[in-house]
């Protein structure tokens, strides 16, 4: 017998794949067009620390780089002044990651992948105007569905979908749980985790498939933990390192 979460997810990944596949061809034209002329390509947070299912990965795209940052000020206010903190954090967070960027090896024509299930919260959609400020391409990975009945935490409005040069839709449900179960009085078994790491690997199938048949094949890692899988995960670092791409 097939489980609730079982069918759901095989929904989801039906409807990702049936409704997703324009977002996602524009998302790895990115990649492409990116890789092709000296660009480089990184996976910023993706809800849950997803990202870290595509980075230096067996069988994944040695162009992926991790982009991340921290910033810390200790500067607690009484509990009255708390609005005033709030407002405070928020301001915070944009400069930092206004700074980050700018900072960073971030160049104009890269590519930044990012993430969001609710596509309100302040940090992706602050990376995604913080790239373009600098003419670096975004893509979001979000929740149409979700982000609809949100309102954003940015103090531009902006969502994560509104905020990026493409927005794929992950297709997970608003507030993500998907599975109702009796004697539980809210939906449980979140989606946005296999959604995530299903479209992004997606996203890199299509950048694989479409440069090998162009003749310009990209560098791809083996397990190190195969026979010969060390000397292989060697090789196609240096590989990467001396075409980039």
């Amino acid at each position: 017998m097939r489980s609730p979460y079982g069918r759901a997810v095989r929904k989801l990944l039906d409807d990702i794949e049936s409704s997703q596949s324009d977002a996602i061809g524009r998302a790895a034209d990115l990649a492409i067009h990116a890789l092709t002329h000296r660009g480089a390509l990184f996976c910023a947070e993706i809800g849950h620390g997803i990202q870290g299912d595509f980075l230096n990965r067996a069988g994944g795209l040695a162009a992926l780089h991790q982009f991340g940052h921290a910033f810390s000020v200790q500067d607690t206010v009484a509990a009255c002044l708390s609005d005033r903190e709030t407002t405070a954090r928020v301001h915070r967070e944009v400069e930092a990651i206004r700074l980050a960027v700018t900072a960073s090896n971030l160049r104009e024509g890269d590519v930044v992948y990012m993430g969001s299930v609710s596509g309100r919260n302040v940090q992706p959609v602050a990376l995604a105007l913080a790239c373009r400020e600098v003419g670096v391409r975004t893509v979001g990975l979000t929740s149409f569905a979700y982000s609809a009945e949100t309102t954003s935490l940015h103090p531009s409005g902006l969502r994560l979908r509104e905020a990026v040069d493409v927005a794929v839709d992950i297709c997970a449900p608003y507030g993500d749980a998907g599975v109702e179960i009796d004697g539980i009085d809210t939906a449980v078994l979140p989606l946005s985790g296999i959604a995530f790491s299903f479209t992004g690997w997606l996203i890199w199938e299509q950048v694989m498939v479409r440069m090998a048949a162009a003749g310009t094949p990209p560098t791809v890692f083996m397990s190190v933990n195969r026979s010969g899988g060390k000397e292989f995960y060697e090789a196609a670092r240096k590989r990467f390192d001396d075409q980039g791409y």
